[in-house]
């Protein structure tokens, strides 16, 4: 993209509203603007984030054997009546009527219609187990909307739901995300720490959430330095092997690790490496047996062809909170830090003498070559400005292109996480990066 005919309304002053620093920065670089309270459009930079974060998170579901399909924002009422959440679930659930007089609610979560399709679908033990996923907009109607997208009223988030014949396999079922999840977060350049959770309105008695580390964290993290270091892409575990899915499960669970409101001080104190910091919850695991398949009225034909209540778990992350959790794992006075793997641009290429012509076509050149995987700063404003947009913008690699090294056929490359600026020939430049 040439910024020159870009939406990338970036911002000099911080908005008024903004109180954390993902809020400020992702309103001064131009990724979201608010059209309603806790409601926010992606602008094209945003959007590029979103999709490349749902994209890590959709093939580490893929890799762990799950099942995408998409399921509609708008439910019924009877499918929560049928489980007993409709009026139970509070007033952050939407609640509306058509033309009809019928009642729908706009989801805050997927259980019941997962649980209808399947009941609709699976007849037989054989059939199990399945792990079916979607990436969704979801709608909970918080009281106090604030902080950006990371506590909006509007979200996109990733739910995936097993269905297992007994608990042995739900367990396994469990793993096998808990380790995708582990897995994502790594390759997003997050440090996350699985942490015992209460299950909420969803219900169950198996549930982590998942904490990432951040300077600017919700909550106070206590953990054991046995989570750090751990290369959870690198094949030291599989999805296809149960004993590597137990393993991993006992390294995960057994490791100290808790925020301040389930801090326990005395098994704090047998950690041999202790490790604090803040975090910011940005997904949660749940296993909750029957609870939503035997009010539903979903069964299978076992093995010895009796009715058989498949055991059920769900599994969610917070795409769209998770743009605003990595800014705020990742940023400095002068704007955000992508990491490589999420940023909307691979790389800004500026150009501080637009006219030159050797300036214009080593430019261009560039450009050309990044195939859409570069943003182009062509604009005619001051070097100054230029500048200060790509540190704001956070774009992984800065190349800047001036008259005088464009003459010997240099550029400056700046590597935004380091600082570290080096001229080098202009191939050299771009397999540096690519």
């Amino acid at each position: 993209m040439r910024l020159s005919r870009s939406l990338v309304p970036t911002l000099k002053e911080t908005p008024a509203e903004a109180q954390i620093a993902s809020h400020r920065l992702m309103l001064r670089a131009g990724l979201v603007r608010q059209t309603a309270s806790g409601i926010y459009a992606w602008l094209p930079a945003g959007w590029r984030v979103l999709q490349n974060i749902a994209q890590i998170v959709r093939e580490e579901q893929d890799a762990s054997g799950a099942q995408e399909m998409l399921m509609p924002t708008i439910q019924s009422a009877e499918l929560w009546r049928a489980s007993g959440r409709y009026d139970a679930y509070g007033p952050e659930m939407l609640r509306l009527k058509d033309r009809h007089e019928r009642e729908l609610l706009y989801g805050p979560t997927n259980e019941e219609m997962i649980t209808e399709i399947v009941r609709s679908s699976v007849k037989s033990y054989r059939e199990l187990p399945q792990n079916l996923y979607h990436i969704q907009w979801k709608f909970r109607d918080e009281v106090r909307p604030r902080f950006g997208v990371m506590r909006g009223r509007e979200f996109l988030m990733k739910d995936a739901y097993s269905f297992d014949l007994d608990y042995a396999g739900a367990v396994v079922s469990y793993r096998k995300m808990m380790l995708a999840y582990m897995r994502t977060f790594q390759r997003l350049g997050l440090k996350a720490i699985p942490m015992a959770a209460d299950s909420g309105p969803i219900g169950g008695d198996l549930s982590h959430e998942f904490i990432i580390l951040a300077p600017t964290g919700e909550s106070q993290v206590f953990y054991d330095a046995a989570f750090e270091g751990i290369d959870y892409t690198g094949g030291q575990f599989s999805f296809d092997s149960e004993a590597d899915l137990q393993r991993f499960h006992e390294m995960m669970t057994g490791s100290y690790a808790a925020t301040d409101e389930k801090h326990d001080t005395a098994a704090w104190a047998k950690v041999a490496e202790k490790r604090e910091g803040r975090g910011i919850e940005v997904g949660h695991i749940f296993y909750f047996g029957t609870k939503y398949s035997e009010p539903m009225g979903l069964t299978v034909a076992g093995p010895d062809g009796k009715p058989v209540v498949p055991h059920m778990g769900s599994y969610g992350i917070g795409v769209s909170r998770l743009v605003g959790a990595i800014i705020e794992a990742s940023h400095d006075e002068a704007g955000i830090i992508w990491p490589d793997s999420v940023a909307p641009w691979q790389a800004v290429i500026v150009n501080l003498k637009p006219g030159d012509a050797a300036c214009d076509s080593i430019c261009e050149d560039l450009y050309a070559k990044f195939a859409g995987k570069a943003l182009y700063d062509d604009r005619a404003d001051r070097a100054g400005a230029k500048f200060a947009d790509a540190d704001l913008m956070g774009h992984p690699w800065q190349i800047v292109v001036g008259p005088r090294g464009a003459a010997a056929g240099n550029v400056e490359l700046k590597r935004r996480a380091t600082g570290e600026r080096q001229e080098l020939a202009v191939d050299a430049a771009l397999a540096r990066i690519l």
